[in-house]
């Protein structure tokens, strides 16, 4: 089955309360036990790809290994592009064959947002491709994201943003963090904000990013065999179940497959400290992020059945 767009995809989750789980991918392990995990669910999916990530495994490694998952699966996936900064490389991947981007402007002042996010829209539009965009700002790290302070998204800005730029769904600010460390205190998020950016563009679909709950048992397996990820906290599943059955359709998860590949390949080599081929503790972690993906789909996303 060929890419899709998301837009079925976010009209389903809308309507159902549910959310589509966008899995981020570096390799062809995770590749694939993402679509092992889809499958076994029945479940849509989006797989997306950080600026970090297209450097890492490139461009063309990352389509050819998409069209060989794909000729395995009639699953309807998405190829997203995750945290875009700037048109051109936007412009890159819908020419590649990605079928939805991020533009991320967010760290620009509101109208310089609004310029580069229409830009992309523009072109993408003429492709028939699907444009995330971002108003407000995460704290945290990812990859090449940061930001040391965490500005929520205005409801009445976003209304601004969307009718200005024409972009196609929202990444919001609402209390998510990127990184494996989100949270020192308990851990909120602002759904009164949310109900009102929704109430004000109702079937807009919004997006969390930084939305990965750190798992504590992932955590605790990697710091016995020899990590040191110490006071790691994310997002409580059950506050993104929340978000799910609202407005929220599409939950960015990252750091959790990360976590779990590597708390097994800890483990894997540990215990068998004479192993040395790769497809060893590579099976493992492949392994760990079907599991991975299987639970997020089961019970927190909700798009069991749904594809």
């Amino acid at each position: 089955m060929p890419l899709v767009s998301p837009k079925e995809m976010f009209e389903g989750a809308y309507a159902g309360g549910y959310a589509i789980g966008a899995f981020n991918v570096n390799n062809m392990e995770i590749i694939q036990g993402i679509m092992e995990a889809g499958s076994e669910e029945n479940a849509p999916l989006i797989l997306q790809v950080s600026a970090g990530a297209r450097k890492y495994a490139g461009q063309g490694y990352i389509i050819k290994l998409m069209e060989a998952a794909l000729a395995q699966t009639d699953l309807p996936v998405v190829l997203h592009l995750d945290h875009g900064p700037t048109f051109e490389m936007c412009k890159e991947v819908i020419d590649g064959g990605f079928t939805s981007v991020m533009i991320d402007g967010s760290h620009l002042p509101f109208d310089e947002n609004i310029a580069l996010t229409k830009q992309v829209v523009t072109y993408a539009h003429d492709k028939g491709v699907w444009v995330e965009a971002e108003l407000g700002r995460l704290a945290g790290i990812e990859e090449d994201v940061s930001s040391d302070e965490h500005i929520y998204t205005d409801p009445d800005e976003a209304v601004e943003f969307v009718d200005r730029t024409g972009c196609d769904s929202l990444a919001v600010a609402i209390g998510t963090s990127h990184g494996a460390y989100k949270f020192t205190g308990e851990a909120k998020l602002d759904f009164d904000r949310l109900d009102k950016i929704s109430a004000l563009m109702p079937k807009l679909p919004i997006v969390l990013h930084g939305a990965s709950s750190v798992v504590q048992e992932y955590v605790k397996m990697a710091n016995d065999f020899g990590g040191d990820i110490g006071g790691a906290k994310g997002v409580p599943e059950d506050l993104l179940r929340k978000a799910a059955s609202k407005a929220v359709c599409k939950i960015n998860i990252d750091t959790d497959i990360r976590l779990a590949m590597t708390a097994v390949v800890r483990k894997y080599l540990a215990e068998n400290p004479a192993e040395f081929d790769p497809r060893g503790y590579l099976g493992e972690a492949r392994k760990a992020v079907k599991e991975m993906v299987r639970h997020k789909i089961t019970n927190v996303l909700g798009c069991s059945n749904k594809a």
